[in-house]
């Protein structure tokens, strides 16, 4: 029989249940150190995510730096002062076309571009732009210099100029370098 055994002298013993294991809260095994690698590996695993998380969301980059960009200002500020008049941000449009419009070959020289063996490196498109955009400026060979700008990634820079001697800047025109 299972549940009645019974000693040398008779007496009944109890039946042997498997012991149950009680932890006290007072006594359990977790360490200050053990806390302390916890928090640890979590928060690395939070500053990774931080971390990373910017990459995934913009997965393409821009490929214009500062470089460019200030190599468009420099440009800007060099096309309003070659063919500014004597007041001050009012441009002469037959010196523009002068000296970029119909500027013998690339700008390369003109504006101190990069070349190298004769073969342009960088790109530069100068055009005029009506602050109020459904007045178009008319024909557009008159009023951009440079290279054909597509829409692609470029630098640019602006200057709010007014041209002599025209109505269609009125009040006035935007001056935007592009460079790529």
């Amino acid at each position: 029989m299972i549940g009645k055994r019974t000693n040398k002298r008779g007496h009944r013993l109890q039946t042997e249940r498997p012991g149950t294991i009680s932890v006290s809260f007072d006594e359990r095994g977790q360490t200050t150190q053990d806390f302390a690698v916890g928090i640890g590996v979590f928060l690395l695993a939070i500053a990774f995510v931080f971390s990373f998380l910017p990459s995934v969301i913009t997965p393409f980059d821009s490929s214009v730096g500062g470089a460019e960009t200030a190599q468009a200002d420099r440009i800007a500020d060099l096309v309003v002062h070659n063919v500014s008049t004597e007041t001050a941000n009012n441009v002469s449009r037959d010196k523009f076309n002068d000296t970029y419009v119909n500027a013998s070959g690339n700008l390369t020289e003109t504006l101190g571009l990069r070349s190298s063996n004769g073969n342009q490196i960088d790109r530069v498109n100068i055009r005029f732009e009506p602050l109020n955009e459904s007045a178009p400026l008319g024909s557009s060979n008159t009023w951009t210099a440079g290279d054909a700008y597509d829409n692609q990634s470029a630098a640019s820079s602006a200057r709010i100029v007014t041209i002599e001697d025209d109505g269609k800047c009125d009040p006035a025109c935007r001056l935007v370098v592009r460079v790529w």
